[in-house]
């Protein structure tokens, strides 16, 4: 896979979703939906056979394992899903690299399972995003900045965590891209998105001795009145959507910028 974009959607101590797309150039990024930060990250432990449970579908070939798996999208299983298996993985410059990748699809349930697979440890398991060239992939470590790693045993089968599906396309409508706009009386706009129970925006200043008043905070609605100061500079927002059940749903870009010109 050539030219990764990556997303993360949440990062903690134990398994979590990331997003990683295949469109445009090389893009970073981290969790509740953010880029990633420069926090160094624990080495992660290989997920186990008792990460997750489940009822096996097929017994591994003798010598090999299987990893078997579900997928789903606002809380639904999604079928015909395109999931990887990397023996190497590097999220910044393309997801599986060199050696060995298994490939399944996920059945009418959601559920996947990748056969015959070589006894050893991968360092990711992907999941493509409905037909886009987007993949989502499970992080660990603070700050979700190392991908999980995977320990198949022979004759045995791994059970990987649930993933959640979420999707890049929450459009940003106010301010736009290079917009020059005064602090006094800023709206923040957005598209509603189908099934969101709610929303949360942040900003971020290029300036980095700047610290931003708004990181992920809570919306209902699809707007927003600026109450805090901004100081003069560029900004970059983004907005992400829930469902009622807290899991997420879309993400903006995370290129959109603006200037405060006045504050």
């Amino acid at each position: 896979m050539n030219s990764v974009k990556i997303l993360i959607a949440c990062a903690c101590a134990a398994a979590a979703i990331s997003w990683a797309g295949c469109a445009g150039g090389n893009k970073s990024g981290q969790p509740s939906s953010q880029p990633a930060n420069s926090s160094s990250a624990a080495t992660p432990s290989p997920v186990t056979a008792g990460a997750a449970t489940g009822v096996e579908k097929v017994k591994p070939a003798p010598g090999t394992g299987n990893v078997q798996g579900k997928v789903l999208y606002n809380g639904k299983p999604v079928e015909n899903i395109e999931v990887k298996l990397c023996e190497k993985f590097n999220r910044f410059l393309g997801g599986c690299g060199d050696g060995k990748t298994f490939t399944a699809r996920t059945d009418k349930d959601g559920e996947y399972v990748i056969t015959n697979v070589e006894p050893k440890v991968y360092e990711g398991l992907m999941a493509r995003v409905f037909e886009t060239d987007m993949y989502v992939f499970a992080t660990t470590g603070i700050a979700g900045l190392s991908s999980t790693k995977y320990e198949v045993s022979a004759d045995k089968t791994l059970f990987a965590q649930p993933t959640n599906l979420f999707k890049g396309d929450l459009k940003l409508l106010s301010p736009k891209a290079g917009a020059k706009v005064s602090a006094q009386n800023l709206e923040l706009k957005w598209e509603p998105y189908p099934d969101a129970a709610y929303y949360k925006f942040s900003i971020h200043p290029e300036e980095m001795s700047v610290t931003s008043p708004y990181i992920n905070e809570r919306v209902d609605a699809t707007s927003y009145a600026v109450d805090k100061p901004l100081q003069k500079g560029t900004y970059r927002w983004q907005v992400t959507a829930y469902n009622g059940a807290d899991q997420k749903l879309s993400e903006s870009a995370d290129d959109i910028k603006f200037t405060i010109t006045e504050p």
